[in-house]
């Protein structure tokens, strides 16, 4: 037989290279286990006695690291080989899990310590974020970014749909303690995957200025583009009540009115579907103006926390989940392709940081204050003021003409001269 003739299975795109499939099975496998231990992480602390306000400062807890190490994070992804970083934070994401599983496993834990494990996790996902998002954005190239961006999330967003789906069966079936080693097994297995990207080709970043010195410059990057630091603004305040919404309202409903950790799972699990769905969808789709399709897309994200203050009946809360999903990640596609097409690649990361910095700089905040808001307004009135702030600052952020007219290009281009000072230095990257 001609060896030629043999039939050989699907070959991946050329766009899938070696970095860009290892990234993605990573990000599979922790997003698996993510999802099922933010479910069970918000019922270890009810299992032991806390109530909505304590869910709140577990979850503050978390995301206060976010804000204190994101843009330290950022500028050192940009400076070391970033795929160090991601192992290293994800070392400290496995440390943390594993222990806040013994402790719940083991017995009742208390409130400090639920905290200050949340806050280590917190801390790896600072140093890992930015240096993830750069190292993915710096994987492909050309006018097949936007497809494989769609491809990725689809990936995760469909790991996310089968861990918060398994996450709260899980918790109900056998408590939260197993679903949180499960995580920290993840953590285990996506750094070992990390481990393995191949940077040789990449030469070594000269000696800059210092830490300051590139987070200044990262900063004129971030405040010289008026469509990035706006919607940045737009989700530091859409992040922050949704977030509150889903880490402290959400459970709470459903605990009270829906059944308990089941249903909450399966609406995270429609969510996850929705967007998966809206990933498809962007595989096919290039809207022309980038941002203002995106936009549009973010308006339907005030319909969970509308439908939780009612609260909706199971099957129309999955319904609504599904379709805020969905159109949520027609924005997150865009958004990638717009940072990618838009940053040069040596500033990634940290554009990443100011980017992350600013989405969830609000977020610790609204966590711990949902407890009190919900004691001073009563739970619906608060989640129909998540539902409300979310269609008022996207709605303003509509009136910036950058975000409505921001044309969707087939090269990535260079950075302005007025917003880059060292363009030409030689810079830790991974294409």
């Amino acid at each position: 037989m001609n060896p030629a003739s043999i039939p050989h299975g699907p070959r991946r795109p050329a766009w899938a290279g070696r970095n860009y499939s290892l990234l993605t099975t990573a990000a599979v496998v922790t997003s698996l286990g993510a999802n099922g231990s933010l479910i069970a992480a918000a019922f270890a602390v009810l299992d032991a006695g806390g109530d909505g306000g304590d869910v709140g400062l577990v979850a503050a807890a978390r995301t206060l690291p976010l804000v204190v190490f994101l843009l330290i994070g950022g500028t050192l992804a940009d400076r070391v080989p970033r795929h160090r970083v991601m192992v290293a934070a994800n070392a400290l994401n496995c440390l943390s899990q594993g222990t806040f599983a013994v402790l719940v496993l083991a017995g009742e834990p208390r409130l400090w310590q639920m905290m200050l494990l949340s806050a280590l996790g917190g801390t790896g996902q600072a140093f890992f974020g930015p240096a993830a998002e750069g190292m993915l954005l710096s994987s492909v190239e050309g006018e097949q970014a936007g497809r494989a961006f769609a491809v990725f999330r689809m990936a995760t967003q469909g790991a996310a749909l089968g861990g918060a789906a398994l996450g709260g069966a899980l918790v109900a079936a056998v408590g939260p303690g197993w679903v949180l080693a499960l995580d920290a097994a993840a953590f285990a297995l996506a750094a070992a995957l990390r481990s393995f990207l191949d940077v040789s080709h990449i030469p070594p970043r000269a000696p800059g200025e210092g830490m300051l010195a590139d987070l200044r410059d990262g900063w004129r990057e971030f405040i010289g583009r008026p469509w990035l630091w706006s919607i940045v603004v737009q989700f530091s305040i859409a992040n922050a009540v949704v977030g509150a919404a889903e880490a402290v309202y959400g459970p709470l409903v459903t605990r009270d009115s829906l059944g308990g950790a089941g249903p909450w799972g399966l609406a995270l699990a429609a969510f996850g579907a929705g967007t998966v769905a809206g990933a498809l969808l962007m595989t096919r789709w290039k809207p022309r103006r980038l941002l203002l399709a995106g936009t549009l897309c973010v308006f339907p994200l005030a319909l969970p926390s509308a439908a939780l203050a009612v609260p909706v009946p199971t099957g129309v809360l999955y319904g609504v989940m599904f379709a805020a999903g969905t159109t949520v990640e027609v924005f997150g596609v865009s958004w990638m392709t717009a940072l990618h097409q838009e940053i040069p690649e040596e500033k990634l990361s940290r554009v990443s940081a100011y980017d992350w910095f600013g989405s969830v700089a609000l977020t610790p905040l609204a966590t711990a204050l949902a407890g009190p808001a919900e004691a001073a307004l009563g739970r619906a009135a608060a989640l129909w003021g998540c539902a409300v702030l979310v269609v008022l600052v996207t709605a303003l952020v509509l009136l910036v003409p950058d975000v409505r007219t921001l044309p969707r290009r087939t090269q990535p281009i260079a950075a302005p001269k007025a917003a880059s000072t060292d363009a030409e230095r030689p810079v830790e990257g991974l294409r």
